[in-house]
């Protein structure tokens, strides 16, 4: 099957997800096709191995765990969902999950505990809406979107169901982990 054979129109599931041959990378959200290309910005690739770099030394030895994309996140409906119930599939830039139950060789299914996106000219609205509004109702206790060309970060925490913006961070500032205790990031580091 060649992507371009898919309906763009019709409502997919992980289970047609699993069949899927073709080169380009795709995500599903709430069983719709968002495709994952161009490939990435110089400037993302290394804003991701930095914060990769960061969350791995920290956890080391740790029980949470840090994934890079591609890693997919199945994010079914409701517990103990099959995979022609499951219609959200996401490889998010990096996410931490700390429930090892969550993790399979397929990646993990259920929501992480916290979730980073780096836009690009291309996921931005992705990133800020889309995404956004799913990790938010999946339960993703903590979402960060970096912008790597503004060098900035927005924070949020999930409190009482609902995204609380607890920043903007700018390129020399300092930010905690909430959902990892001890562990402060330095932008100056981040962004170099």
């Amino acid at each position: 099957m060649k992507f371009s054979d898919l309906d763009l129109n019709k409502t997919y599931s992980y289970a047609d997800y699993l069949l899927w041959n073709f080169e380009e990378r795709v995500e599903l959200i709430l069983g719709k096709i968002f495709k994952m290309s161009p490939g990435p910005r110089t400037a993302h690739q290394k804003v991701v191995t930095n914060l990769f770099r960061e969350f791995a030394v920290f956890l080391k030895g740790k029980k949470c765990q840090v994934f890079v994309a591609p890693f997919d996140v199945r994010l079914p409906a409701t517990k103990g969902s099959d995979n022609k119930q499951i219609i959200t599939v996401v490889q998010p830039d990096i996410c931490v999950v700390c429930d090892e139950n969550k993790i399979d060789e397929r990646g993990c299914l259920g929501a992480p505990d916290f979730i980073i996106e780096i836009t690009s000219p291309y996921s931005a609205s992705k990133d800020t809406v889309n995404k956004f509004n799913l990790y938010e109702s999946a339960g993703v206790l903590e979402y960060w979107i970096v912008w790597p060309e503004e060098k900035t970060v927005q924070v949020y925490d999930l409190k009482e169901g609902s995204y609380q913006l607890r920043d903007n961070y700018e390129f020399e500032g300092k930010i905690l982990v909430n959902v990892l205790p001890g562990l402060e990031l330095d932008l100056k580091e981040i962004f170099a």
